[in-house]
């Protein structure tokens, strides 16, 4: 029998993965968190439609079909979770939230694997540690086995269930049996880099390197890992039928039971570059054409089959029952607690035989699962499927794929490439909207693209830059008209950058402010483009005051130095309303209130226990919240109380918090670190800070804090950290699930800080909800962050609300202490020219599929060349109108000399 070596390599960019219709494989885009979606068939028109689905934040890392529903999907990600999609047709829309979400709780997760006998179950792979996790009773794993030494590279169930084995970076091959013991029953040293699968019976297949770095396959017998008992060395350029990223050849082997218990049947050589090749199941090969195996390969632009033939003097009129023995049907032989008690039940066999084969019954109705994150340790809830339609945005594309045969020989047929482009998606029907309200919110921002703007806008040859400001400081800052950069040249200096003066910057020396002493936080005051205030090591606040038009010398006065800290300022917050109030944090466990006017300190809040991370002034700007690395989060009435008027449990990390107000002042977002040093969103009723967060989402491990951007008028918040790549972004709804993950953005490099510009920068002709600027070593890039919407000529109403004008100032700041409040009037962002989406004609409803009646009619070819030349004579005008040559008069035929 032959045996695919499974394509899904630990870490590659791509892999592929297929049953016997659908076949899927990651793609690049959204940071690897994208799937692409294609039937094993065409379709009638002789062509395959490839659908993406934006499954994860992250990385695929490794996907699973279920062999007992063709339509169910795990996948697992680097964003530390599992999920179950039940698919449907490519043609169709596909579901826009899995059925079910597991987070393990153990970091970024590598691979996926079904139980070949038993429902619901799954083997799970971490970084270094097998786990064995029924889906049904969610709350956490059945069994976490040894941990490895080093990460793990693959694992593969024996066909019967009852044994797992694995393969590892240190070398070692395991065998496990994890409902007797959580530690190998067999383990064994092998190659270095080796993929593992359970070939036939009690054989291991493996494949890696030799002491040479020569490729090889060796078959190993699990009962005696002692040495392998077969070897085949492979040349420098395949792999065991899988061939290795970028490879143009195939290879297939026959396992046997006797002499020689391995080799080699086949090379095929492809005309395209190898991404990923998965095997489509015997069920759904064509057995009267004798074809015994089929292979789907991945390259960059195409999936093409290759077919393997066993040549048959009857081959299209017989079944030949001597190629084609009884195979593993689709029901599970029992469920995964039968399974975890100590069943051993196996999967009823099928024939092959077309005429014999038991006709498919259409499904059950079930119910459809509640949307729900599941975590190790949370408690226990009922899960339920339903079967019908499901659906989501996709986007899918026809692509010609011409087949390829290959018959077990050295010299198979080669492939050839094809093309592919995109066609936009139908609009969801009434069921699939209906079905997307049971699963519960869902985000219009969810497809939302991060795109740097046009170079032209670039500041680059910035030099200099100083990369260790603190980490309560975002690192640079920007308002509408400018940007300010602290340097690393002593004395704390900060270069000034006018955003109207775009391009190189000269190798010079540029003029600077002279901050005199090193930068612990600076703010742009949010009404004056002109002000900008900076804190220092020496406990001190300077004002300055940056000329109009940028500047042209260096600044060495400030306009303004505030006193009263006794120790190192942590951070300073304009006020989002009063004109000329700052509040500003300190070593020394004050916050402290400052008028600018009057020059002088106003107030002093206690009752931080150590250092505080972070502060945010709440929408209507009458309490100001911390959080503190005591642990606390606190809320402050500034005019009312010098303590807090709430308190209430902050993340446990002890590395760093930010903090912001969201869902109009109802609600605080921190972002920081758990007891783990894992970074995490927490959620807390700004009315119920006792209570400590009612929700939270784990955003990976990184030792830099997420400095959150808020977006008042679409409920978006967008996060990244100091020397992150990557720009993370949620919605945030005042219910379950509280946080809506969506597309996320990475720059091509580290950036150094992130900062917002005000809504009015945003371009809505090309639905811009945000334009940053990013830092990086040497430039200052812009960012915009645009939804995908197809009828641009229209105002997208629906995502721009009037928008505050927090630019200017709504009373001063004498006003505000005196106990007076205001609010910022708002504006359109409209432009006059442009018409609502919300007010454009509606669309005639075109049909999407011509009336049967012209599938039923057979034409005759006459009537399909008529046809066809009546469609070019409409293309190319009146045949009637006569053409200038027709007028020519030509010679005798006679006259023609020979």
């Amino acid at each position: 029998s032959c045996h695919l070596l499974s394509s899904k390599h630990l870490n590659d960019t791509y892999f592929s993965l297929s049953n016997s219709k659908l076949v899927a494989f990651n793609t690049e885009q959204a940071g690897g968190g994208m799937l692409g979606l294609s039937s094993v068939k065409p379709g009638s028109d002789g062509q395959w439609t490839v659908t993406q689905i934006s499954c994860h934040s992250d990385l695929v890392t490794d996907m699973d079909f279920s062999p007992f529903d063709e339509s169910l999907l795990a996948t697992c990600s680097g964003d530390e979770t599992v999920k179950l999609w039940h698919l449907c047709d490519p043609a169709l829309e596909q579901p826009s939230s899995p059925e079910l979400t597991l987070r393990p709780g153990q970091g970024r997760l590598e691979l996926v694997h079904f139980h070949p006998t038993s429902s619901g179950l799954l083997a799970i792979g971490t970084a270094k540690s097998p786990l064995i996790w029924d889906t049904g009773r969610q709350d956490s794993p059945l069994a976490v086995l040894e941990q490895h030494s080093d990460q793990l590279q693959s694992l593969s169930w024996k066909q019967d269930g009852s044994l797992l084995a694995s393969s590892c970076r240190d070398k070692m091959l395991r065998v496990f049996d994890p409902r007797a013991q959580l530690t190998p029953v067999q383990s064994l040293q092998n190659n270095k880099d080796s993929r593992i699968l359970w070939a036939k019976d009690d054989f291991l297949l493996t494949t890696g390197f030799d002491m040479m770095r020569g490729r090889e396959v060796r078959l190993w017998d699990s009962r005696k890992l002692s040495s392998s008992v077969s070897t085949v060395s492979l040349v420098s350029d395949v792999v065991m039928f899988c061939s290795a990223q970028g490879d143009t050849v195939v290879d297939c082997f026959e396992v046997s039971s006797s002499e020689p218990l391995l080799s080699q049947v086949s090379h095929c050589i492809t005309d395209a570059s190898t991404r990923g090749v998965a095997m489509v199941p015997k069920l759904a090969l064509d057995v009267m054409s004798c074809e015994v195996m089929r292979v789907l390969q991945l390259t960059d632009s195409c999936i093409v089959p290759i077919s393997y033939h066993v040549p048959r003097k009857n081959s299209g009129q017989e079944f030949h029952d001597d190629l084609y023995p009884d195979t593993a049907g689709t029901t599970p032989a029992m469920s995964a607690e039968e399974w975890w008690q100590g069943g051993n039940k196996q999967v009823e066999k099928v024939t092959l035989h077309p005429d014999k084969r038991p006709k498919p019954k259409a499904p059950p109705a079930k119910q459809m699962p509640a949307k729900k994150e599941v975590a190790s340790g949370g408690s226990k809830e009922a899960f339920t499927i339903m079967d019908p339609a499901r659906g989501c945005s996709t986007s899918s594309s026809p692509l010609s794929t011409p087949s390829s045969s290959a018959v077990p020989s050295r010299s198979p047929s080669s492939t050839s490439g094809l093309s592919s482009g995109f066609l936009p998606s139908p609009s969801p029907s009434q069921s699939v909207k209906a079905i997307q309200n049971l699963l519960g919110p869902t985000s219009k921002f969810r497809h939302i693209q991060g795109a740097v703007m046009h170079r032209d806008t670039h500041i680059t040859n910035i030099r200099g830059l100083n990369l260790t400001t603190p980490g309560e400081c975002d690192g640079f800052c920007v308002n509408s008209q400018r940007v300010a950069v602290p340097l690393s040249i002593s004395g704390g200096q900060i270069a000034i950058f006018e955003r109207s003066q775009p391009g190189r910057q000269p190798d010079t020396a540029l003029p600077t402010i002279q901050n005199s002493v090193n930068v612990a936080d600076f703010s742009w005051d949010p009404f004056d483009t002109h002000r900008l205030a900076v804190a220092g090591d020496d406990a001190k606040i300077r004002v300055w005051q940056v000329p109009k038009g940028g500047l042209k010398e260096t600044l060495t006065e400030p306009e303004l130095i505030l006193q009263g800290h006794t120790e190192k300022i942590y951070s300073i917050k304009f006020h989002p309303l009063a004109s000329g109030l700052l509040v500003s944090s300190s070593y020394d466990l004050t916050v402290r209130l400052w008028n600018l006017e009057s020059e002088e300190e106003v107030k002093v809040l206690k009752g931080h226990q150590d250092q505080v991370f972070a502060m945010a002034w709440s929408p209507d700007g009458k309490l100001l919240a911390t959080v503190c690395k005591d642990g606390k989060v606190r809320i402050y009435d500034p005019r009312k109380s010098t303590t807090p008027v709430q308190e209430g449990p902050g993340p446990e990390g002890p590395r760093g918090a930010r903090i912001v107000w969201v869902c109009e002042g109802k609600y605080l977002l921190v972002s920081g670190f758990d007891s783990r040093s894992e970074r995490g969103l927490y959620l807390y009723s700004a009315d119920s800070l006792s209570s400590g967060a009612i929700a939270n989402a784990q955003v990976g491990v990184s030792p830099s804090t997420l400095i959150p951007f808020y977006d008042h008028d679409t409920s978006v918040v967008i996060l990244t950290g100091k020397g992150d790549t990557r720009v993370h972004i949620y919605e945030l709804v005042p219910e379950e699930p509280y946080f809506v993950e969506c597309s996320s953005f990475n720059s091509p490099e580290p950036h150094k800080g992130l900062a917002f510009l005000p809504k009015t920068e945003c371009n809505v002709r090309d639905v811009e909800i945000a334009v940053g600027l990013m830092l990086t070593k040497t430039t200052i890039e812009p960012v915009a962050f645009r939804v995908p919407r197809v009828k641009k000529e229209f105002f997208q109403d629906d995502v721009y609300t009037d928008t505050a004008v927090w630019w200017e100032p709504a009373l001063t700041a004498s006003a505000w202490l005196s106990g007076s409040n205001g609010q910022h009037r708002k504006i359109s962002l409209k432009p006059k020219d442009m018409t609502p989406v919300s007010e454009a004609p509606k669309e005639a409803p075109v049909r999407k599929y011509l009336p049967s009646s012209v599938y039923l009619e057979e034409k005759t070819d006459e009537q399909k060349k008529e046809e066809l030349l009546s469609a070019m004579v409409a293309k190319l005008g009146n045949m009637d109108d006569p053409l200038p040559q027709e007028s020519f008069e030509g010679v005798d035929e006679d006259e023609w000399d020979d």
